[in-house]
Parts: C-alpha cells; sequence; structure tokens
C-alpha cells in the first residue's frame, strides 16, 4: 500500500483517542461496560473454554455477575462442577475483573 506520509513519521493530534478509546469511554459513560462484556462471554465462549465443551453447550447467557450454562452432556456437567471455581477465575482472569461470581447449571 503506497502512503502519502510516512507512516513512523505520523503523530496524532492533541487530544485524539483511538477507536478502541473512545469505545471504551462510550461504554464507561453509559454504564454498559459490565453488560458489553457479558455479551462477549456468549460470543467468544468457544475460545474462552474450546471446542469440546463449546459443542456440547446448548445455552449460555449472563445475569447479575451469573453465568447459566445448559449442556447436553451430563459427564461432561459433572466435570465442570467439579472445576467450576477454576474455571470462575479464568474467566475473570480472561476479562480483568470480576465479571462472573457463580456458575448455575441448567
Amino acid at each position: 500500500m503506497i502512503y502519502r506520509f510516512k507512516k513512523e513519521n505520523a503523530a496524532r493530534r492533541p487530544g485524539a483517542v483511538t477507536i478502541g478509546e473512545a469505545i471504551g469511554k462510550l461504554l464507561d459513560s453509559y454504564r454498559l461496560h459490565t453488560k458489553f462484556d457479558e455479551t462477549s462471554v456468549k460470543v467468544h465462549w468457544e475460545k474462552l473454554v474450546g471446542q469440546e465443551i463449546a459443542s456440547r453447550t446448548t445455552s449460555i447467557y449472563v445475569k447479575d455477575k451469573v453465568l447459566f450454562l445448559q449442556l447436553n452432556s451430563s459427564p461432561l456437567t459433572n466435570e465442570l462442577v467439579i472445576a467450576k471455581q477454576k474455571l470462575i477465575t479464568s474467566l475473570n482472569r480472561e476479562f480483568g475483573y470480576e465479571l462472573i461470581t457463580d456458575i448455575v447449571f441448567i
């Protein structure tokens, strides 16, 4: 790609923010950041837990910091009940704050 100006010499104007920062500020100002992350759990579920668990997940949603999961495999459900705290910790680490406090298997 041919640029008119060299990227190395380009500087932002004072006070200019990146799109990511602007979206973050927008979500914070309307207090939607938590709701956005709750929706992100559903969208990125396969990446967060892997294909094996994601393929057996039939329903997933977050409400009031509680993750509700419905799985079509009883043995997998039992395994996740045993590893519930580890799963909560890894999800919260991925988002950088306490997004999930409990997991309910339905």
